[in-house]
């Protein structure tokens, strides 16, 4: 047994695998989470409280990550700033959490000799044209869009830095777009399920032409422990379930899903600088370490979502109108 502390576990990617951890081993988990709007007591409340506990604080502030270090076996690194459209309203908290918060955590298991796993993202790889057969690979030159993805691509850099010059036990996982349940309203896919189910229209940036690659968020916790377990120090993993759906077909889904027609959705305004296709290509954490996904079919997943939100109103319901009231009086 180990002690693990989760930074961001209580926001949508971090509280699906402390959920993951509590169900699959026996570890202990400290939950270290800013409790920013994105993250959320109510998803980790009902678990064990002596197996999970929480303690609210900054990853950028070394008074408190010193300590929490010192005390853990294992730290994964969730908490992010994480949203491109508020990246590009105010990239500040972006450059504090993702890029400040990193270094306080590097020095930190620097110090104290702590395995840590560093939780990134595809889009740092930028993005590819729709017709390219090509998929990212650790091998991929970064080329990040926006402030949110450049962030992540200078925090990844930090931590390859820090394995190289000071032998940082540590591995990077980049991730492609999850779903599933407890994110917050303000994304794509939990903003259309929830617009249905209050009875409204679900809305599309542009033609909707834009590909992500989707992952469940259970098959993103079951990757990221393997690599904890097995993956090999100073290594990148890519995590990528095959998933790559375009947002048109994804609205259309959620429509259908939900027993309504598939062409009940309005346009609005494409977001800024709006990346083309995400692809990830996994085959390294697929043949080196036997991973593999468990929601291979993306529409059976989605399903499961929408049955977790329709369920779970409570959850969501408070952030509905301000997330609705935002995005309106930003066109879209």
């Amino acid at each position: 047994m180990s002690a693990f502390l989760v930074t961001g576990g209580a926001g949508f990617i971090g509280s699906n695998f402390v959920r993951h951890l509590v169900e699959h081993t026996d570890h202990t988990v400290t939950v270290l989470d800013k409790l920013t709007y994105a993250g959320n007591r109510a998803s980790i409340d009902d678990l064990p409280a002596e197996r999970v506990s929480l303690v609210v604080g900054d990853v950028a502030d070394a008074a408190v990550v010193g300590p929490l270090v010192r005390d853990h076996d294992v730290v994964v690194h969730y908490a992010a700033e994480s949203h491109n459209d508020n990246s590009l309203n105010d990239p500040s908290p972006f450059v504090q959490t993702n890029l400040v918060g990193t270094y306080v955590l590097l020095e930190a298991v620097r110090e104290h000799g702590t395995r840590y796993h560093h939780i990134s993202t595809d889009e740092v790889y930028g993005d590819l044209e729709l017709d390219d057969p090509a998929r990212f690979t650790e091998e991929t030159p970064y080329n990040p869009s926006s402030p949110y993805s450049s962030t992540k691509a200078g925090s990844d850099l930090l931590v390859r830095a820090w394995a190289r010059s000071f032998g940082v036990p540590a591995t990077i996982s980049n991730c492609s777009n999850n779903y599933g349940p407890y994110q917050h309203v303000e994304k794509f896919i939990p903003r259309q399920i929830t617009n249905v189910l209050d009875g409204g229209r679900p809305k599309l940036y542009g033609a909707g032409l834009n590909v992500r690659d989707w992952i469940h968020a259970d098959d993103h916790s079951s990757a990221v422990l393997r690599i904890i377990e097995a993956g090999r120090l100073g290594e990148t993993y890519l995590i990528g379930a095959d998933g790559e759906v375009d947002n048109k077909t994804v609205v259309e889904m959620v429509l259908r899903l939900c027993g309504q027609p598939a062409d009940a959705y309005d346009h609005v305004t494409d977001r800024a600088g709006h990346d083309l296709r995400y692809a990830i290509d996994s085959t390294k954490l697929r043949d080196e370490l036997g991973w593999a996904p468990q929601f291979g079919d993306f529409e059976a997943g989605l399903a499961t979502t929408i049955d977790w939100y329709r369920d779970h109103q409570e959850w969501w319901r408070p952030q509905k109108s301000g997330v609705e009231a935002m995005y309106a009086a930003q066109g879209q």
